[in-house]
This record gives C-alpha cells, structure tokens and sequence, in this order.
C-alpha cells in the first residue's frame, strides 16, 4: 500500500531528526568549554572567619567554593572546630587564616586533618602592631605574632590579604590567574575607595572626642590609621577569652570619666553583662558594632566594605550624639 508507506515514513523522519538532534546536544556539551563557575572549574578553598572568607570570594569569584569555619555570629576567639572541619580542611585545595595569632584552633585542627593542608596566612607581610600593657591574665592564649591580630580593621591591610589571596589561587589554578589578578585589582580599587570614604566620614569628629573604648582590643590599627586613641577595652586584651579584674575595670572607668568617653562600641555577638554596667556605672551610651563577623546576606554587614561602612558609622554617631 504506496499511501502507508509513506505515511510510515513521514512519521519516522522527524524522529530521526530529533534523535540526531539530542546527539548533537550531547556531543556540544561533552566538548565545548565548561561556564564559569562549573564543578570542573571551580577550586575549593576554605577560609576560617567570615571576613576571611568574603574577601576570599571577590578574589575568586566565580572560580572558587569557599567554606567557612567559624560560622557568622560566632566569637572567633572561643571558637572550637567540629569534625566537619576537619574534613573540610582535609578536603580543601587551600585554607586561608588571617593569621597573627588569631586563629588559636588552627594549629590542632590542621593536625587533625592529616597535617598536610596548604595553609595560607594572608596577612603575611603586615607588622603587627605591638601589645604595650601589661599581661595581667597569664592563662590567656597571647597571638603567636605577639601582636594586635585583628588587622582587618585598616583598609590598607586587607589589600594586603588582596594580594596574598590571587597569589594563592593564581598558583593553585593558574588557568584562571588572569581573571583572579582583575579581581584583585577591582577589589584593591574598592578598598581605596573604603579608605578615602573613611577619612571623610571621620573628619567630622573632633581630635579631642576621637577615644574609643571597645569590648575588647580591636580597633588598634583602625585608631592607628584615622587618628583615634584606643582609650582601653572591658576586656583589656586582645582576645574575648581574658576576663577583666575588678581593677581593670575600675580603672577603665576612672578613664571614660576622666577623658570624657562618650560611648563603648560593642561588638554584636560578644556577651554584654559587664559593658552595660560599666556604662551604666559612667552614664555613657552603647553603641552595637561588628568585630570579628560579618553578617548574613539580610543584615547590615554582609562584605567587608559593608562591615567597615556600618561600624564607621556607628562611630561617627556614637562620638558626636548623631543619630
């Protein structure tokens, strides 16, 4: 029968064309050039702080996974790894640590993954400034550096991180070090950026009211850079992990009075019993701000620029009774 011969081959014809198309598909995406950002491309590090770790991703871009350790909100100081760290580390191309004696986990967590992590510390190549107290808790963990760890609070450091990062990944994949050495230079010109804006915003302080007492002693490098003094801290120390005596206290109070102390900057996921009867004890305000963590994607620091933004704000009005 000519007509169903025909008709039978009339409906085999667009099924052969519609097998030869889903081969072509398949030999196009077996051959062709993974995007950006795909499984086969992407590089997984692990980074210890969110700070960390958010410059970590502006360098990378869409060419590395970054882990975390230290979730946000978490104090850095008292942090205690857990087995998923362990693998994390074990499994991750890189691990990259501020460094300084920041970091008092690290040495027994890179232990625990095998010892044979490739740990970048990106503040290599930052004199830390020194610690010029006396060290009255003698069981605290003192930073290895013997210095102020917290180095990120001057823009013009974490340039340095910038730089330590591409080299880092630009050796661990070298097939993407055009695109890292971009990033790099799109985020160095941010922080300058960061850097310029900071000096206007803080212009409107006087030099006289530019004391600044915190929960701790974060803000060394940040005074050291706009022209602050670091009066003192509740806990007189460069880690959370020291507890102020009686004196200590009593003499950081006799300070706010004496020096006319307007407020204490603490920070939001460090408990605040004793910096809210210092305050009370000297009648002056308490002002929230973000030391060692970001914040999730729906608050107010989620990158490094926002953290610095919010916290020179919350400065700014703490100092001069803006609002």
């Amino acid at each position: 029968m000519p007509g169903s011969e025909r008709r039978c081959k009339l409906t085999r014809f667009p099924r052969v064309l519609l097998v030869l198309f889903i081969l072509a598909v398949l030999i196009a995406s077996c051959t062709s050039t993974p995007a950006s950002g795909s499984d086969s491309q992407v590089l997984k590090v692990t980074a210890t702080t969110s700070i960390v770790a958010d410059i970590v991703r502006q360098v990378g871009g869409d060419f590395v996974q970054v882990t975390t350790l230290v979730p946000i909100g978490t104090d850095e100081h008292q942090y205690q790894p857990t087995p998923q760290d362990v693998a994390n580390v074990s499994h991750a191309s890189i691990v990259f640590e501020s460094g300084l004696g920041l970091e008092q986990f690290m040495d027994k967590l890179v232990q625990n993954a095998g010892g044979s992590a490739h740990v970048v510390v990106v503040s290599d190549g930052i004199t830390p400034l020194q610690f010029t107290g006396d060290i009255k808790h003698p069981d605290e963990p003192i930073p290895s550096s013997g210095g102020d760890p917290h180095v990120w609070v001057d823009p013009e450091n974490v340039k340095v991180w910038v730089q330590n990062i591409e080299k880092a990944l630009s050796e661990a994949d070298p097939q993407h070090a055009s695109q890292y050495a971009l990033n790099a230079q799109q985020t160095t010109d941010s922080l300058t950026s960061l850097d310029e804006w900071i000096k206007t915003q803080v212009a409107v302080i006087p030099p006289s009211s530019r004391k600044i007492v915190t929960d701790h002693l974060i803000f060394g490098y940040f005074a050291s850079r706009y022209g602050f003094d670091q009066v003192g801290a509740i806990v007189p120390s460069y880690s959370t992990t020291a507890e102020p005596s009686a004196q200590d206290l009593a003499a950081l109070e006799d300070a706010i009075r004496s020096l006319h102390v307007t407020a204490i900057f603490l920070g939001a996921n460090i408990s605040s019993t004793l910096a809210e009867r210092v305050a009370e004890d000297t009648g002056v305000k308490l002002v929230q701000i973000y030391t060692g963590s970001l914040t999730t994607s729906s608050g107010p620091a989620p990158t490094y620029q926002d953290y610095m933004r919010y916290n020179v704000t919350a400065i700014v009005n703490g100092l001069t009774g803006a609002k």
